[in-house]
């Protein structure tokens, strides 16, 4: 492949600290060649194969740190194909999948399973996780150091929270001492136990039980506790109650080391959405009051809450229009994780390095992979962004294969134009790297 030369965009790189008009090189095996102010059209060789973007948005390719994929068990709901043709429409070039699958990822064999297929059917960069307990029930943990030399790049049981202090213990002790990544759901199971909703007025009034903040507050502090004496690699993977912010703000001053992420949905929605028995906002953690969520942006502008997730949880639409207690958990949103993420921007409640960095650099960072940024070297993973464009959501137009999207027929200001992917191709005994434009 030739030179490909994308002149005359708004760059932004979190990482680097770059926001400024320029362009960026990428070379014949798909990696940045040059990014900034001087990669300008005087500059390019004459006859070079130019994209004028405009002024248009150029960011790093979009890490989503929590990600459900139907393979195997469930690829009527998504499977790798369409899971990556969603997420290139989104921007997102690389994903975490979680283990929550039939059978679940808790062993060697079904880690070599999911990599092969990943490999084989999906255009995007897949990093698989594995459960922290075998068969993802709370009760014994996996084998984590097999695992992580396998390419496990996490450790976590998805939708459930591992609730036996014994257990989570041992898990701490041991990924302290192999350097595992521990990514925790927050949410103590006996307090949650048959919640719905937010525990409040609204689930008074609508007759659901709820779901108390204390439930996400007590898992977080309890897990603190035990960092204190195993000093592992621990991610809060979506904070949901203003209740939980507080202990995490404690705990840095105190020089605690953990992250923290948050659902796009938290940020976007509050329970009041719920309106009429809303089934398609039926999520874990539950949407909590507009004081939570106003909380939760605050704390990403203060650094207390670093990564941004689309907390991707496709179902169809069958078990999504039962009643509310028999209605399936989750929504789909890697498809609109940037553009729910820019309304942030658009009504001046972040400042738009505060919204690309906790979906770009700042995961690739806690997951501690070679992606999120714009460094000269790096695979050009690259998404461009018109900030301003309109559209409104329509599920029939979504591409993730189920299309239980929680924000039909939302306004939003802000579409992804194009999505590139630097990918490497087997040819013979040879792996060549072939850079595509998507979308």
């Amino acid at each position: 492949m030739k030179e490909k030369y994308l002149i005359n965009a708004r760059i932004i790189d979190p990482k680097n600290q770059m926001d400024e008009i320029g362009g960026l090189i990428i070379d014949i095996n798909g990696k940045i060649k040059a990014v900034g102010k001087k990669v300008a059209n005087g500059n390019l060789p004459t006859g070079a194969e130019k994209m004028d973007l405009k002024r248009q948005i150029l960011i790093p390719g979009i890490v989503d740190m929590r990600v459900f994929v139907g393979e195997p068990g469930y690829e009527y709901k998504e499977n790798f194909r369409t899971l990556s043709n969603a997420a290139l429409s989104g921007g997102v070039t690389s994903v975490v999948s979680m283990p929550n699958t039939s059978p679940v990822i808790d062993n060697v064999s079904m880690v070599d399973f999911l990599k092969r297929r990943g490999r084989d059917k999906s255009k995007i960069n897949i990093y698989p996780a594995a459960s922290l307990t075998k068969n993802i029930e709370g009760k014994q943990m996996t084998e984590f150091g097999l695992l992580k030399r396998k390419g496990i790049i996490a450790f976590t049981d998805g939708l459930k929270t591992v609730q036996n202090p014994q257990v989570m213990s041992r898990i701490m002790n041991y990924a302290g001492e192999s350097g595992a990544l521990i990514m925790q759901h927050a949410e103590d199971n006996i307090l949650s136990a048959g919640g719905l909703i937010n525990e409040g007025e609204v689930s008074t009034r609508l007759g659901l039980k709820g779901i108390p903040a204390l439930a996400e507050k007590i898992i977080v502090e309890r897990d603190l506790t035990f960092i204190e004496e195993y000093h592992c690699k621990y991610h809060i993977y979506k904070i949901a109650s203003k209740k939980t912010l507080a202990v995490i703000k404690r705990a840095k001053e105190e020089g605690k080391s953990l992250s923290t992420g948050v659902s796009i949905n938290n940020l976007s929605l509050n329970e009041n959405d719920i309106g009429d028995f809303k089934t398609f906002l039926k999520l874990s953690p539950p949407l909590r009051t507009e004081q939570d969520r106003l909380s939760l942006i605050n704390a990403i502008d203060e650094g207390l809450i670093e990564v941004i997730v689309s907390d991707h949880k496709p179902e169809d639409e069958e078990s999504k229009r039962l009643t509310f207690a028999q209605a399936a958990t989750g929504a789909t949103g890697i498809e609109t994780l940037l553009p729910l993420a820019l309304e942030l921007f658009h009504n001046d409640s972040l400042k738009l390095n505060k919204i690309i960095a906790p979906i770009t650099s700042n995961p690739a960072k806690i997951l501690g992979i070679d992606k999120g940024s714009l460094q000269i070297g790096r695979d050009a993973d690259l998404c461009v962004v018109d900030i301003n464009k309109p559209w409104v959501v329509n599920k029939d137009e979504l591409l993730s294969k189920s299309k239980n999207t929680p924000i039909e027929d939302r306004k939003l200001q802000g579409q992804i134009i194009k999505t590139f992917r630097s990918e490497e191709r087997r040819v013979g005994k040879e792996c060549r790297s072939r850079w595509s434009p998507y979308h």
